[in-house]
């Protein structure tokens, strides 16, 4: 049965517009682009006037015109303020019920009380990747393999690593290969790599993860994709290995025995997966490279804000290539 609400949500651009697509093929019928074209109303409410909400409100209100269901779009839903989303949820105590309203996420917070009516009414969708490492690569499998595309094992390792934290690429790639290679064709390493383009920026655990292994080579060649194809500042990177072994210090000496614990210091609500890595990690390297590792931070801090006159980035490397040392010796 279809809902009479839909609140899609997500933060990237690329994955809000694919699920919103896909949303309005499973409402009318994947192929069926004229019904599509004739039923569905597409409007903007970033502007967050009157003029915008008003435009949804008459949108939803009006019966459909040569086909059974109207479906209307309400794209950047957190640009509206408390009286326009009262006006919303208001519609949605007595909705159409030959309208479907799509309110896709973006222009900020979505109003924690339409969040509510829509859920009451509907569904709420979540278009965000994953955080996790093992969690994005169920993601991206589980694409790849309802894309109708097949990859062979050694094309689908090439196509993660590859694209590393910058998955919203995926969907293009996809209908890329579909393109060139025909809906359900299994493509090989071979074929796939004249379609990938840049290589996409690493995640940030991918380089902690890195660290932790002293693996040099890796942690490099990560640190270098979140510079360059992630476009991060170093001191971005340093914010994020600062926290990643000030973790592992205030662990350090805090007597923790469970992960629920080691999350009560960190601070953590939710899962406890990152204070399990911090405490396992803490307890391997111990309090002298811990506090070793601190001190290479605060050293290549200093000299990314002018303290030796070398390039940010040979600053970086040298800090890896330390940070690296410490779980090997």
């Amino acid at each position: 049965m279809t809902a009479a609400a839909y609140l899609v949500r997500g933060d990237d651009a690329i994955l809000l517009s694919e699920a919103v697509r896909n949303l309005v093929h499973e409402l009318v019928g994947q192929g069926n682009e004229a019904d599509a074209a004739l039923a569905v109303e597409d409007l903007d409410l970033e502007t967050g006037d009157d003029h915008s909400v008003g435009a949804l409100m008459d949108a939803c209100l009006t019966p459909p015109f040569f086909t059974d269901r109207r479906i209307v779009i309400g794209r950047n839903a957190g640009a509206l303020n408390t009286d326009e989303a009262s006006r919303v949820v208001q519609y949605l105590d007595d909705p159409l019920d030959t309208t479907t309203l799509i309110l896709v996420g973006g222009g900020g917070a979505v109003p924690p009380k339409l969040v509510t009516a829509v859920k009451s009414k509907g569904e709420l969708r979540d278009a965000a990747l994953p955080r996790q490492s093992r969690e994005r690569t169920t993601w991206l499998v589980d694409r790849i393999k309802h894309s109708g595309m097949k990859l062979d094992a050694a094309a689908g390792n090439r196509l993660g690593q590859h694209l590393g934290e910058d998955l919203s690429r995926l969907p293009g790639i996809l209908e890329v290969l579909e393109a060139a290679y025909g809906k359900g064709a299994t493509v090989t390493e071979d074929d796939l790599e004249p379609f990938l383009g840049e290589a996409g920026g690493a995640a940030p655990w991918d380089l902690t993860d890195a660290l932790d292994r002293g693996d040099a080579a890796a942690a490099l060649e990560h640190l270098h994709r979140q510079l360059e194809a992630g476009d991060r500042h170093p001191l971005v990177v340093m914010a994020t290995l600062h926290r990643h072994y000030q973790a592992m210090l205030r662990l350090d000496g805090a007597n923790v025995r469970t992960d629920a614990e080691a999350a009560q210091v960190l601070g953590l609500k939710g899962s406890t997966f990152p204070a399990k890595k911090a405490m396992s990690q803490a307890r391997k390297l111990g309090s002298q490279k811990v506090r070793r590792a601190i001190a290479l931070l605060a050293e290549a801090d200093l000299d990314l804000r002018g303290a030796k006159a070398w390039p940010d980035e040979l600053v970086m490397e040298i800090l890896v290539a330390r940070l690296c040392q410490l779980p090997r010796v």
